[in-house]
């Protein structure tokens, strides 16, 4: 198990293979919010998959290895990660192409309505799928900030992030989801920084479509398929754009009209990236039993530690707060690149964004107080 230096003894740092250090030791790894650290069952499971399962059977894994159904299987065990009852959200295509989907089905939930709101500090790709999802459906786009947003009549669609990706500030997605509601629209919320960091619960706050990537705090590896989610209410209804034949009511019938396959399902496109799907149901394994309150509290206690060892002209632009702190700590400093590289040749990998920002993560499953504290100490000596 992890040492004593450790706020959360739920989990076994040993399940984990860290970078190395430019002295061969392990890196004291807070790039998690970026790209988490390959867990030894992730390894296990892409390995059987290529051993056990393809070299073994071939096509025939599609069903001797359970591979069709993998995608909402896989889905079931992010469920309790969102706070999702099982049956409402798949695996399988990156987080760009899940996103545009549900963009624009959302839309088509509100085909009366003629506003696609935004928040104004979205990740990249969410503004530019936005904007072009806006353009493809014939709605204006509007933004803002996520507590200040203000849906009204014309509103079909509010589009958010659980938690802000440069600040790692922490939206409170109760009242911007309340007010949505109020004004007729929906809701489609961006998981990418909160899963596997805190807990979500998509279902209790009523959301109705929402979309993660797996390979932050998840630690499915670089590429692993995003999710999507979707409130049982609208499975009936929902209408996605991306009409694929693994989604139709009965692919292998190969129909000239497509017909959407119940539920969730809908949302298949293609076929799966298999390989990348087994090594994150893999990588799924560090969280079986463990309770997010306490992975949750230990992030936080890991940011607290950071931030208690940082010199007070160090400027912060993270909250204090532990009700508006994510999963990571961003501090503002004079050349952000150059700083992310001397941190790493000292053995310290965080992550940047330019032009001013360092982005320190802080992943229960891996990362320890004695790193955290190592990080700051480290930072102030090259800003000293």
């Amino acid at each position: 198990m992890r040492s004593n230096s450790s706020p959360e003894p739920g989990f076994a740092r040993a399940d984990f293979t860290l970078p190395r250090a430019p002295d061969g030791s392990d890196a004291v790894y807070l790039a998690g919010n970026s790209l988490g650290a390959r867990p030894h069952a992730a390894r296990r499971a892409l390995l059987s998959a290529v051993d056990d399962q393809w070299a073994a059977v071939g096509v025939a894994g599609w069903e001797e290895s359970g591979w069709w159904a993998a995608p909402q299987r896989v889905g079931d065990r992010i469920a309790p990660l969102v706070g999702a009852a099982p049956g409402q959200v798949v695996v399988g295509d990156s987080t760009s192409v899940q996103l545009f989907g549900l963009l624009v089905a959302a839309a088509r939930l509100r085909p009366d309505r003629t506003v696609l709101l935004s928040d104004a500090g979205h990740f990249p790709t969410d503004r530019y799928l936005a904007t072009s999802v806006a353009r493809l459906t014939g709605l204006t786009l509007e933004t803002g900030a996520p507590p200040a947003m203000a849906p009204d009549e014309r509103t079909a669609v509010v589009a958010v992030p659980a938690v802000d990706f440069r600040t790692g500030e922490r939206w409170d997605l109760a009242p911007i989801v309340a007010r949505a509601h109020d004004a007729g629209a929906v809701v489609v919320a961006d998981l990418s920084h909160a899963v596997g960091a805190m807990p979500v619960d998509l279902d209790g706050l009523g959301v109705d479509l929402a979309v993660g990537c797996t390979y932050k705090y998840l630690n499915g590896g670089p590429g692993a398929p995003a999710f999507a989610y979707v409130a049982a209410r609208h499975h009936d209804v929902l209408d996605p754009p991306l009409t694929g034949w693994t989604g139709h009511a009965d692919p292998f019938a190969m129909t000239e009209a497509w017909t959407p396959a119940p539920g969730v399902g809908r949302l298949r496109v293609g076929t799966p990236p298999m390989l990348a799907l087994l090594a994150l149901d893999g990588a799924l394994d560090v969280f079986d039993g463990v309770d997010l309150a306490g992975v949750r509290a230990a992030s936080l206690a890991l940011g607290d530690a950071f931030l208690a060892a940082l010199p007070a002209h160090v400027e912060v632009v993270t909250p204090r707060e532990h009700a508006r702190r994510g999963g990571h700590v961003a501090v503002r400093v004079g050349d952000a690149e150059g700083l992310c590289a001397a941190l790493a040749r000292r053995g310290v990998v965080v992550d940047a964004r330019p032009p001013d920002l360092l982005r320190f993560g802080f992943a229960a499953p891996y990362v320890t107080l004695d790193d955290a504290r190592t990080a700051a100490r480290e930072l102030a000596a090259l800003l000293a």
